[in-house]
């Protein structure tokens, strides 16, 4: 209840006469700058209290009294409070000086809070699903367009932070970050990991032998396993080139465990993945030059991801269990269309960020407007709330949206939320906006407070 009372204060969700607990009128200049820690909850704030114009910092609390339960009255820090808003006004606080704060009662109407309640509590996916309809098109909008970029600047922030850990080594940064795209969504820490165990200088140095590339692959992902009953040739042939390999580099190898194989197609086995990481290395991994030359037409595509997948892995789908049906894409139309959302499309933005180049992380956002939405759970459970959702930019807003705000409850920072709320301010007889008689308990007298003390 408090952080609801921090927003309506942050956002001027008030009467337009608002008056202290002893009558003096409360015009707000300036509600201050929200403090996330420790002090007041309100800093630089500018009010003019009963005709004096004051400057200091605002303290916002359930009830009064809880400025002694949170020991405030023994923190320096809250000498400079010049107003205290509170829900119930159960007691006065005395300033220092000999007088009192000046103290804000207020009580929210019953229909903001219930709508506030069924944002905060409602246990579906979507939880504004039933108010959507009251929200305008340019609500709706802005807020997936600027919920678009900050997914995209988070996601160019995490390959941010992989440059720097490579020392500023790009092509290093973009095979993680391309293993881990790889991966999708259920082996993409697993595909991660596998590309920090193992040195890019040292796959180089077999850029020209696929075999041992696929050696080293399932072998630093823990796959290969001498000792296993596994009857397949090449299979015991990898387990000896990797035992060479490994001992020549000190390499160690994953957990196989790590690996999952759950509600996924034989297609799209960890091991194929593996098989087609290892193709990606073959002749030199020069996807960075590649992904900066992009420029949205097929043959870009081709040359990033036209992987024809040769030898074994041609034919089988696991060590040991053959393809009944040949000839098919290493990737399909739906991986091509993840692997451009969540690789390329973030890597040209964080290298045009980096580089101060905005005409290139632009690009990247325009892979997301030139690409289909995504058709997953999340996705459909936006479209069945009456959501649109066309491109990738929809798509990966909503993502956002529901991650970062819904699953965390945060319908206060939420635009969606936000906008509801301010409507129900405005709405039924202007029940926010009126004045209206404090609904208040009874303070006690100041002595009850220097007991307390």
């Amino acid at each position: 209840m408090e952080k609801l009372y921090q927003y309506i204060w942050k956002y001027r969700l008030l009467p337009k006469e608002l008056a202290t607990t002893d009558g003096r009128a409360v015009k707000v200049i300036s509600t201050g700058l929200h403090n996330s820690d420790s002090g007041p909850d309100f800093s630089g704030a500018r009010l003019i209290i009963g005709g004096d114009d004051m400057a200091g910092n605002v303290e916002v609390h359930v009830k009064a009294s809880d400025w002694f339960a949170h020991n405030h009255h023994t923190d320096p820090a809250y000498s400079n409070v010049i107003l205290h808003f509170v829900a119930i006004s159960d007691k006065y606080i005395p300033d220092g000086c000999g007088g009192l704060i000046p103290q804000v009662a207020y009580q929210i109407p019953e229909s903001f809070q219930r709508l506030y309640g069924r944002l905060a509590d409602n246990i579906r996916c979507v939880k504004c699903e039933a108010e959507l309809w009251r929200l305008p098109p340019l609500t709706l909008t802005s807020w997936i367009d600027s919920l678009a970029v900050e997914r995209i600047q988070q996601k160019a922030g995490r390959i941010l932070d992989e440059v720097k850990q490579s020392n500023g080594d790009w092509q290093r940064a973009c095979f993680i970050t391309f293993a881990r795209s790889l991966g999708f969504s259920l082996n993409s820490l697993p595909m991660e990991m596998l590309a920090r165990s193992i040195p890019l200088q040292v796959l180089a140095k077999h850029s020209d032998n696929l075999f041992q590339l696929e050696a080293l692959i399932f072998g630093q992902a823990g796959m290969l396993d001498v000792s296993k009953f596994i009857l397949d040739q090449y299979y015991q042939n990898l387990c000896r080139e990797y035992y060479f390999l490994s001992r020549k580099y000190g390499l160690r190898p994953l957990r196989q465990d790590i690996w999952k194989y759950n509600r996924t197609r034989p297609m799209n086995f960890p091991t194929r993945r593996l098989a087609l990481l290892a193709l990606a290395l073959k002749g030199g991994f020069g996807m960075m030059a590649r992904i900066l030359d992009y420029d949205g037409t097929q043959d870009s595509v081709d040359s990033l991801f036209d992987f024809k997948m040769e030898g074994y892995w041609a034919s089988h789908f696991d060590f040991g269990k053959p393809i009944l049906t040949t000839g098919l894409s290493a990737l399909s139309s739906s991986n091509l269309q993840l692997l451009l959302i969540n690789f390329v499309a973030p890597m040209l933005y964080a290298y045009g960020a980096s580089h101060c180049d905005p005409d290139l992380a632009e690009r990247g956002l325009d892979i997301w407007r030139d690409t289909e939405a995504e058709n997953n759970t999340y996705i459909r459970q936006w479209r069945n709330a009456g959501i649109s959702c066309v491109s990738a930019v929809d798509s990966q807003a909503l993502l956002q949206l529901r991650k970062e705000y819904c699953d965390n409850g945060h319908c206060l920072k939420c635009r969606f939320g936000h906008a509801l709320l301010r409507e129900m301010s405005d709405a039924s007889d202007r029940l926010l906006r009126e004045p209206r008689e404090n609904m208040l308990r009874e303070p006690q007298e100041e002595g009850c407070i220097n007991q307390e003390n």
